[in-house]
């Protein structure tokens, strides 16, 4: 199974290099890739709306059919590390071929978006920036690789 990432946005350097940390780690476990997506170039003037809309069209050219896509999402349902390596299992066993998890930019997801998403997972009821969680979220999919592969990375 292929696991990437899409985020809408550059990221902060200091962030950058704790999610190639994470990122170099992944290599051992599954084929991963992270793409980004620039934000969109009606920001300035743009309403929220718009800027959502612009960002939904430039993702879903990227899009196949067949790619199970998962928004992180406050509003999304919570699971906790055990719960989501269980999820990734099950991804893995259902013989998804590509699996894509998507952090929006500043404004959230288009309608558009929402509709085609497989599912929506959400990493903590606090809201964090959407450069925070995708450190945040590298470490949970590292984290969540090492528990499916009994490695003594996570402590109950």
């Amino acid at each position: 199974m292929k696991i990437e990432l899409w985020l809408v946005g550059k990221t902060d350097a200091w962030l950058a290099e704790g999610i190639e940390r994470y990122t170099k780690r992944m290599k051992h476990y599954a084929t991963f890739e992270m793409v980004v997506f620039p934000e969109s170039r009606h920001k300035g003037n743009a309403s929220p709306t718009q800027v959502k809309a612009a960002e939904a069209e430039a993702i879903m050219v990227k899009l196949n059919d067949s790619d199970h896509l998962i928004l992180l999402d406050e509003h999304g349902k919570e699971v906790d590390s055990v719960a989501f390596a269980g999820y990734i299992s099950k991804l893995m066993v259902a013989g998804k071929r590509k699996v894509i998890f998507l952090i929006g930019g500043a404004y959230g997801f288009d309608p558009v978006i929402v509709k085609r998403s497989n599912d929506t997972l959400s990493l903590s009821k606090m809201t964090f920036s959407h450069q925070v969680i995708r450190l945040l979220f590298m470490e949970q999919l590292y984290r969540a690789h090492t528990i499916i592969n009994n490695e003594p990375y996570h402590h109950q």
